[in-house]
């Protein structure tokens, strides 16, 4: 795709409606461009040094006002965003938001919201940022239409970090399910086209979470972890009146030895073997997908009132000595085992958009250290890979920016901290 491409263009100027000021339409132009380059690099003086590289400093000056200082709105923009991929997604694809976070690992411990923290980028505890996101998916394409970061209470409660980053004094501590519900519920107000909310189970086991996905409507897949407790069907905690005698009696439910719920794994292991049944949810690159899985109806055993039944998906692989996965679902009873495990299955997209917003269009290169800056630069990373991901699905063969040639920079250019610096005054 070449930077003239009028569909690019277009696009461009239409995210440029949602910026406020004229005076702001070079600078997202020229960021979105500079990160559709195949850059090793897509911090903002790489980006300059290849846009223009006659005036570097006045371009890094000009691209940093923009992405760290200049006060637009990253959800007028997402807005865009999402509508243009909306537009180009088939209306009668099973429709998904799916719910997860990402890690940044930082050396240093001013950047906004690091802190030691668990990083799923390594799987394990490092010095990181996290932020938290939800994508609208179809079984075909997914793009992030939610980004914030996670900023731990040790941030939240230091008003001198607070003010060098640029915090917003509205912006107060909060987990990250919460963030994410938060996410949920303000696309439902800005009437996203629905979907089922998928998420692992760093979420999915959080009952309180699961409890307002349902306050708001919302079906969902997503995961637990094995210790979760639940009633089997036709099995539920004995009901007990308490109270003076006057009036209604209170109600409550007992568990003694002949009433307890299951942790999940025990009831995975308790069934019939001839309850697993082999399914494929997809073609990967060495053929179809497959794992063999069998669902229950049951009910969540936290608190003592009794919960609705839902679906407990269990994944079991042939060759291993206990079951993998296991989800919780409150999609109708009458779903199928396909159904089930094909939704459970989809929440893949979202690696695929954390990788590809990575390693192609530069979402962990961002070397500011303020809030604002954090967030302008993913709303543009994601604006420039929605747009690849919205020519795909009109049938475009878009490149992705790793595939293109690489523009040539002068013999005399120097990066920045270098004995010969390209953005000096000479």
């Amino acid at each position: 795709m070449k930077m003239s491409d009028r569909a690019f263009d277009r696009y461009l100027d239409d995210l440029c409606d949602g910026l406020g000021h004229a005076d702001r339409r070079e600078g997202l132009k020229g960021y979105c461009r500079g990160l559709m380059l195949p850059l090793e690099r897509k911090s903002v003086e790489p980006l300059a040094a290849h846009l223009d590289p006659r005036h570097v400093r006045a371009v890094h000056q000009s691209l940093h006002h923009f992405v760290a200082k200049s006060q637009w709105s990253d959800a007028a923009v997402l807005e865009r965003v999402r509508s243009h991929v909306v537009s180009a997604m088939n209306a009668r694809d099973r429709r998904y938001w799916i719910v997860d976070d990402t890690g940044f690992r930082k050396h240093g411990k001013h950047s906004v919201g690091v802190a030691r923290q668990y990083c799923g980028e390594i799987g394990k505890q490092d010095n990181c940022q996290v932020a938290v996101s939800v994508s609208l998916a179809t079984v075909s394409a997914s793009v992030p239409i939610a980004w914030r970061l996670y900023l731990p209470e040790v941030w939240a409660e230091d008003e001198e970090r607070r003010a060098k980053a640029g915090v917003p004094e509205e912006i107060l501590f909060a987990t990250k399910p919460e963030i994410a519900l938060a996410q949920l519920q303000q696309a439902q107000r800005d009437a996203v086209p629905e979907g089922i909310v998928l998420a692992d189970a760093g979420y999915g086991t959080n009952t309180s979470w699961r409890e307002g996905l349902v306050a708001a409507g919302l079906r969902y897949v997503v995961g637990v972890i094995s210790s979760v407790k639940v009633w089997p069907q036709g099995q539920e905690p004995q009901l007990v009146a308490t109270g003076s005698g006057k009036g209604r009696p209170p109600i409550r439910r007992l568990r003694d030895a002949g009433h307890q719920p299951l942790a999940v794994e025990d009831l995975a292991l308790q069934l019939d073997a001839r309850r697993y049944r082999r399914v494929s949810w997809r073609e990967g690159s060495k053929g179809p997908l497959s794992s063999r899985f069998a669902a229950v109806r049951v009910r969540a055993a936290q608190g003592d009132h009794l919960r609705p039944e839902e679906w407990l998906l269990i994944e079991w692989p042939k060759h291993r000595d206990e079951p993998r996965k296991y989800f919780l679902s409150n999609l109708p009873a009458d779903t199928t085992l396909a159904q089930l495990v094909a939704d459970a299955k989809a929440r893949w997209r979202i690696e695929r958009d954390y990788h590809d917003l990575k390693q192609e269009f530069g979402l962990d290169h961002y070397e500011g250290r303020g809030w604002r800056g954090f967030h302008h630069h993913a709303t543009l990373c994601i604006a420039a890979y929605a747009f690849l991901v919205s020519e795909r699905l009109r049938g475009s063969s878009q490149k992705k920016p790793s595939e293109f040639p690489k523009p040539a920079l002068p013999k005399n250019y120097r990066a920045r901290g270098t004995a010969t610096s390209a953005t000096s005054p000479a």
